[in-house]
């Protein structure tokens, strides 16, 4: 492979800034620039040019395949975070006849490739990178740290097992096989499919968390839906009026709210109207509002809303600040009630979380959906006796192959592509 390198800290100006070169030459590359390096280690050297001019002060860690992020030989400078410095540094980098710069998500790729992280671990590490929250965070270092590789090798484990029992008493068809492997075939596959149902299950929720939740704020015409977005955002994200249908499009606002990720929704008030415009606003009000994941109602008499509640639905009085002493009022305008909508809303959405699962991605569920049918088909051919045996045994191959989709281990370079155009240079 090509020797590689890129800036792998953020762009702009910073306190220390790192850069990475990867590939059988890093070592190479990095020594005509720092002199001699240890193949393993860390150093203090002077980064210099051709012509012996000083570039900067680097600390250069190195290390040597396999034993490193990418599995190649690697070396990164950790040099002033002045713009003009690193500037200098990869010039001089692009000037090496046996390097060239890496491409989005290039170190990542070859990890993968390399054997160091399996497909999931990439996609947590994206997930952790692009990580607004601590529910975020968390869920992406538990996908980093393998627990759904773990998890896909031991139904991949367990599976093959109990296709190899098949494939025994197929092979011995003619024979009298001295134990019945039925029993013991038939629990593996339920003890799989029993964690392949709860972890689909549950792809809903850590789609959410890793997306973000949605919370609707719904009600009439100039009952306080934007004032009270504002206040929960701490700032003037909507346009306020004392003129009912100011708000005519879905605004929404991007928070966190007890470490989850929430995009509140402030819409059009609910009314009936023959202006054309307002009455496009209130159909996509209504539209965002049935696919939200939580409801917040401002509302005097529920009469006046056209509209079904759910349970789980919030309901508050609007407007205590004109109104006080209203049971379940709130005010965008005093703070009045803020608090406590705060806490329930992350209370509902926190109850939600207990639910999620290891999986977080569509991808994911739909590898994990293929295995837990075709294992359900298994079940069933295997209670019609050993004549069907093959059959069963063709349906643990379909459900091993699924789970090794599920990892990256076979058919996903199609995907490749698309999960690492979402990498920056330096990952």
């Amino acid at each position: 492979m090509d020797t590689i390198f890129a800036l792998a800290s953020a762009q702009g100006k910073a306190g220390v800034a790192v850069i990475r070169i990867s590939g059988p030459s890093a070592h190479v590359v990095a020594g005509r620039m720092g002199g001699d390096l240890p193949s393993q280690g860390t150093t203090l050297r002077v980064l210099r040019d051709p012509n012996g001019l000083p570039l900067d002060e680097a600390l250069v860690l190195t290390f040597s395949a396999p034993r490193s992020f990418t599995g190649e030989d690697v070396a990164e400078f950790q040099i002033h975070g002045s713009m003009a410095v690193i500037a200098s540094v990869l010039r001089e980098l692009e000037t090496q006849p046996d390097a060239r710069m890496a491409e989005p998500g290039e170190f990542t790729r070859r990890a993968l490739e390399n054997g160091k992280l399996d497909l999931t671990q990439v996609e947590g590490l994206a997930d952790l990178i692009d990580a607004e929250t601590e529910a975020q965070r968390k869920q992406a270092q538990q996908v980093l740290a393998g627990e759904l590789g773990q998890l896909a090798e031991r139904w991949r484990r367990d599976l093959i097992r109990a296709a190899s029992l098949i494939e025994v008493t197929i092979d011995f068809a003619d024979e009298e096989v001295p134990v019945d492997v039925t029993p013991e075939v038939s629990a593996l596959l339920t003890g799989v499919q029993s964690d392949l149902a709860r972890e689909v299950e549950g792809v809903t929720i850590s789609e959410r968390i890793r997306s973000g939740f949605e919370v609707a704020i719904v009600g009439a015409p100039n009952v306080g839906k934007s004032t009270l977005l504002n206040a929960l955002a701490g700032r003037q994200a909507a346009i306020t009026s004392e003129f009912a249908g100011t708000t005519r499009d879905v605004i929404e606002v991007r928070m966190d709210l007890g470490g989850l990720p929430v995009t509140l929704l402030d819409t059009a008030g609910l009314r009936e109207t023959d202006d054309h415009v307002e009455g496009i606003g209130i159909e996509r009000a209504r539209e965002r509002a049935e696919a939200a994941d939580l409801r917040v109602f401002l509302v005097d008499d529920d009469s006046l809303l056209d509209v079904d509640f759910v349970p789980g639905d919030i309901k508050l009085q609007p407007k205590a600040d004109i109104h006080p002493g209203r049971p379940d009022a709130i005010s965008g305008k005093t703070g009045e009630g803020i608090d406590k909508l705060v806490d329930h809303i992350s209370a509902v959405l926190g109850q939600r979380c207990a639910t999620s699962g290891i999986a977080t991605r569509t991808r994911h569920k739909e590898a994990m959906t293929s295995a837990l049918n075709r294992l359900i088909s298994a079940q069933r051919v295997l209670a019609d006796g050993p004549d069907f045996y093959d059959i069963a045994a063709e349906d643990l191959r379909s459900a091993i192959r699924s789970l090794e989709l599920l990892v990256g281990r076979v058919g996903v370079e199609n995907l490749l592509d698309e999960i690492f155009s979402s990498f920056c240079l330096g990952k």
